[in-house]
């Protein structure tokens, strides 16, 4: 292994300092298990980004892996550290990796399992002895592929731990609801219930998460409930980081493409299809967060601009003018006092036909466009208008 590797660890990014102190603190702990230089990056909300955390490892390293500090592979994972990956490729004279997220691995269920002892132990029940009932409570998804994971996950915790069930279940976005399988979970009439907060953090989901579980104790009774503890720092997420390092490192990061919004079109999903859309979701959602100054004070809103323009302003698109486009766009688009973001993309995938551009959320792209088009194009985004025969496709 080279001297010269290092790692970013990409978490979230919180509000909360303690929750950006947890994804430090497991950094650290991954470069005493690794040997190698480990940062935290964050994909929003907290400094340093991960952009900036590859950047102030590069000088040194000739590698380097970014780890998703995810538990599932939702649009965070799919499309926002992808992003910056490709767009770090670009800037640095170093090779970077993108690893897979922590996922569902023989250690988080050990973790979980350990978990549900305590709280066992807590109320005074024994799974060989009573019926005791474990109802795995996850943050939700709009993504079924991640969704889907819970359930698995829920799954392979009761196969061969004599429980009498377990339950997945989600405490926002989709169902079932945590409180919803609590109450279906009571019509069983187990011993006791345990509720397992599938989240790394001690934060506001988790507290309602432990406000769902009190309440059900008050109205059942006849039920004993207690709920257990976020995953933390625990030293066997380690486990699964220093696998999911190696299997970057090798080339081996595998994803469940065959169940991938963004790759297949689903029920329900047909609109997320096509990987430019995840892309520019991701650009999107990233220019939402840009402004990390106040991170303390502002609340976690998604406050985009009406418009965002990403201008490939790759290999192929750069020989062809796009760097003028790009400031030829910016300076238009200020001058027209138009809401809209211009920024820079990777390949759109259209190579031979630019300099490409593309514009969210319209589904417009345009291609072999000159600096002398910025004003037309620039004007169009303020009257919901294209640019007709500059369009090359529509999403």
């Amino acid at each position: 292994m080279l001297d010269s590797e290092a790692v970013v660890l990409a978490g979230h990014g919180s509000r909360r300092e303690k929750s950006n102190e947890q994804v430090r603190t497991l950094a650290a702990n991954l470069e005493g298990r690794l040997g190698l230089p480990v940062d935290a990056g964050f994909i929003e909300l907290a400094d340093p980004s991960i952009s900036e955390a590859i950047g102030s490892l590069a000088p040194s390293a000739t590698d380097v892996t970014v780890i998703p500090l995810s538990l599932f592979a939702a649009s965070h994972v799919k499309a926002d550290v992808p992003l910056v990956v490709n767009e770090a490729r670009s800037e640095h004279d170093v090779s970077v990796h993108n690893g897979r997220h922590l996922g569902v691995h023989p250690a988080i269920v050990e973790l979980l399992d350990d978990r549900a002892a305590a709280v066992e132990a807590s109320l005074g029940v024994d799974r060989e002895d009573d019926d005791v009932v474990v109802v795995v409570c996850a943050r939700g998804s709009s993504d079924p592929d991640s969704n889907a994971d819970v359930h698995k996950l829920a799954r392979l915790l009761y196969e061969g731990r004599g429980f009498a069930g377990v339950e997945a279940s989600f405490i926002g976005v989709t169902e079932p609801l945590l409180d919803e399988t609590l109450h279906t979970v009571a019509k069983r009439r187990p011993d006791a219930v345990v509720v397992l907060p599938y989240m790394l953090g001690d934060g506001v989901l988790t507290e309602r998460v432990r406000e769902g579980a009190a309440e059900f104790d008050a109205d059942y009774p006849y039920v004993d409930a207690g709920c257990g503890e976020p995953l933390g720092t625990d030293d066997r997420l380690l486990e699964v980081l220093a696998d999911r390092f190696e299997e970057a490192r090798a080339g081996d990061v595998s994803m469940s493409c065959d169940t991938c919004k963004y790759k297949v079109e689903m029920d329900g999903f047909e609109d997320d299809s096509g990987g430019a859309r995840a892309m520019l979701r991701a650009m999107t959602h990233r220019a939402a967060h840009a402004d990390r100054s106040e991170i303390d004070d502002e609340p976690h809103v998604h406050d985009a601009p009406e418009k965002h323009v990403a201008v490939c302003t790759n290999r192929t698109c750069a020989g062809d003018g796009a760097a003028t486009v790009l400031e030829r766009l910016r300076q238009a688009v200020r001058e027209c006092d138009v809401d809209a973001r211009i920024t820079r993309s990777s390949c759109l995938g259209q190579c031979g036909d630019g300099p490409n551009v593309a514009v969210y959320p319209d589904g417009v792209w345009y291609g072999e466009v000159s600096p002398d088009d910025a004003d037309r194009i620039a004007t169009s985004l303020g009257t919901d208008r294209i640019v007709s025969e500059l369009v090359s496709q529509t999403l």
